[in-house]
């Protein structure tokens, strides 16, 4: 009796996997629909020291735990903020937008998706949002996709414009592809993968990087190829142009339970990214054991008055034992 409904169980279970959509083992894609709907509850730095501000060059200036009663929120892998105005994408290709006051109250959220991108946007893997930066003068947005290792420029009401898989990215890791991209002031991109090594590194620890001078949606703009060296144990997951002209490169590792993520920022100075270099940074943050962290995988800088503001996000990656956080720091 137990054998034979063993078999109608396993029989049972075979038929859904095969008359689903996704039978080749690939997520489906997840859609956000009704109302948008989140709060942000505040979160210390140091949770058994609250009193706790001072992380490496970094000041903590406060932060919150991002929630959504929503399947398809969180996964947050990149980042804009215009004002107080916010807007977080996740590596499914959901953009998720709010207002913040200074005392971190959400307002006006909006939950919207990519209208185009690489694939039908079906599966999961389809739209692998891993990175993104914008024009702040046009509104311009342009995406990183894993996967396709794409990238994709937007209008500023989210319509597709133009998309290109440049040619050294051809080879890259299906998901370890352009995980940090910033467009710089100077109108030129940089973007790092995630796991892939240069062809000659010697030393299996450098990451390939890649400096479009120019639009790098547009075939005809040149690209030169440098290294970059990462913390050792550290992938890099965002990067930003901090005012002056130095890089902010954010990093996470992963270990063994309880710890699990630690993150490291490290910052580049001015002029260091040269065709064929071998780059590496200076840090000046670790996030480890005792302080609050995550899988931190989206990067911003702002400025208020004279002082440069960092937030830092998660991606939750959309597991109950993980939080989306938001901080925000000081930089020293």
């Amino acid at each position: 009796m137990v054998g034979a409904m063993s078999r109608r169980l396993l029989l049972s279970a075979l038929l859904i996997l095969f008359a689903a959509p996704s039978y080749s083992g690939e997520e489906p894609a997840e859609h956000f629909r009704g109302a948008a709907e989140m709060s942000a509850t505040p979160v210390a730095i140091d949770p058994g020291d609250p009193a706790r501000v001072k992380i490496g060059s970094l000041t903590y200036l406060g932060g919150v735990r991002l929630r959504s009663p929503a399947p398809a929120f969180g996964g947050f892998s990149s980042m804009r903020i215009e004002g107080n105005r916010f807007t977080l994408l996740s590596d499914g290709g959901h953009l998720v937008r709010f207002d913040m006051d200074a005392g971190f109250r959400v307002r006006a959220p909006a939950f919207a998706e990519l209208a185009d991108g690489p694939g039908t946007g079906w599966l999961k893997g389809d739209r692998d949002s891993e990175s993104m930066t914008a024009d702040p003068k046009t509104g311009r947005f342009w995406v990183g996709f894993e996967q396709s290792n794409e990238i994709w420029r937007y209008d500023a009401s989210g319509k597709a414009q133009a998309h290109l898989a440049p040619l050294p990215m051809v080879r890259w890791a299906a998901n370890g592809g352009p995980e940090a991209m910033v467009r710089l002031a100077n109108g030129n991109f940089i973007v790092i993968s995630e796991v892939m090594r240069p062809i000659d590194d010697k030393t299996r620890s450098a990451r390939e990087a890649l400096l479009f001078r120019g639009d790098p949606t547009d075939p005809k703009t040149e690209i030169q190829r440098f290294a970059y060296r990462p913390p050792p144990g550290y992938d890099p997951t965002d990067m930003a142009e901090l005012p002056d002209g130095r890089l902010l490169i954010l990093h996470r590792a992963l270990g063994l339970p309880p710890a699990l993520f630690t993150a490291k920022l490290v910052i580049i100075g001015r002029g260091a990214v040269r065709p064929g270099a071998f780059v590496e940074g200076r840090e000046i943050a670790t996030f480890e054991a005792p302080l609050i962290r995550d899988n931190f995988e989206a990067l911003a800088v702002t400025r208020e008055g004279g002082a440069t503001i960092v937030w830092i996000a998660s991606d939750d990656n959309r597991e109950w034992w993980e939080q989306s956080l938001l901080l925000k720091f000081r930089l020293d």
